[in-house]
C-alpha cells in the first residue's frame, strides 16, 4: 500500500486516477443512456427495465455499482482539485497576458464544468431516482411494486420546460467535459503518439456526441409530443 500512496502523491499518479475513474464514469453514463433509450419502445418496456433494476436479483448488483461509482466520483474530484491547486501553486503570479495554443474551450472550462455537472447530478438523482424534488408535483410508482414508473416520471418531468432546458444545458456541458476528458484519459493511459492524435480526437468527439445526442433526445422528444402523447 505504501508504494500506491507514494504513486498517488505524484502528478502522474493523480492523472492516472483521474483517467481510470473518468473512464468508469463515462461508461456508466453511456450505459445509463442506453437503458433510457428503451423509452422509445414504450412504457411497458422501460418500466420492465426499471422493475428489474429494483428486483431482489439486481438490487445487490445495483448497489455494488453505486458504491464503486460513488468512490470513483470522489477520487475523480479529489484528484482534480489537488492537480488544480498544484498547478496554481506552481504559478503564484498570473501571466500578464495569456495565449492559448493547444488548450481549447473544453480544456479551459474543465475546472468549472465539473462542479456544475456535480450539482446537476445531485438534482437529477433527487428528481428521477428518489423523487424528493418534483417540479411536476408527482412521483409515480408502478402498480403492485416498489419500482418507480420510469415512463410516467420522465414524461411528467420533461414536460416542465425549464427542467428540460436545465437538463439539455447540463448534458451539453457534460459532453464538452467528456470530450476533453476522453482526449486526456487516452493520453494518460498510453495512447499518446503524435501520429495517433487525429484518431484520438475523432474517437473522443464521436463518443461525446453520442452521449449528448442520446440524452438530449429524451426531453426534446417529450416536449415535441413524440413520446408520452
Amino acid at each position: 500500500m505504501h508504494w500506491l500512496v507514494e504513486y498517488y502523491r505524484s502528478t502522474m499518479g493523480k492523472k492516472f486516477v483521474m483517467a481510470i475513474t473518468g473512464v468508469l464514469l463515462f461508461l456508466y453514463v453511456l450505459a445509463h443512456m442506453a437503458g433510457n433509450l428503451q423509452i422509445y419502445l414504450g412504457a411497458e418496456r422501460i418500466n420492465a427495465y426499471a422493475a428489474f433494476l429494483h428486483s431482489d436479483t439486481a438490487l445487490p448488483l445495483l448497489w455494488g455499482a453505486r458504491i464503486v461509482l460513488g468512490a470513483a466520483l470522489v477520487l475523480h474530484i479529489l484528484a482534480a482539485v489537488q492537480l488544480t491547486l498544484q498547478n496554481w501553486s506552481s504559478r503564484p503570479r498570473k501571466y500578464a497576458k495569456v495565449r492559448y495554443r493547444e488548450a481549447d474551450i473544453a480544456a479551459r472550462t474543465m475546472i468549472w464544468s465539473g462542479p456544475i455537472i456535480g450539482l446537476f447530478l445531485v438534482y437529477h438523482i433527487l428528481h428521477l431516482t428518489t423523487g424528493t424534488v418534483q417540479p411536476a408535483g408527482t412521483f409515480a410508482i408502478q402498480a403492485g411494486g416498489h419500482a418507480p414508473d420510469a415512463y410516467a416520471n420522465l414524461v411528467a418531468g420533461f414536460r416542465v420546460w425549464w427542467v428540460s432546458a436545465f437538463y439539455i444545458a447540463a448534458v451539453v456541458l457534460l459532453g464538452i467535459h467528456f470530450y476533453h476528458g476522453l482526449w486526456s484519459w487516452f493520453q494518460t493511459l498510453g495512447w499518446s503518439h503524435p501520429k495517433h492524435n487525429g484518431a484520438r480526437r475523432a474517437l473522443s468527439t464521436i463518443l461525446s456526441v453520442l452521449v449528448v445526442v442520446g440524452d438530449v433526445s429524451f426531453p426534446l422528444a417529450i416536449l415535441a409530443g413524440w413520446v408520452g402523447k
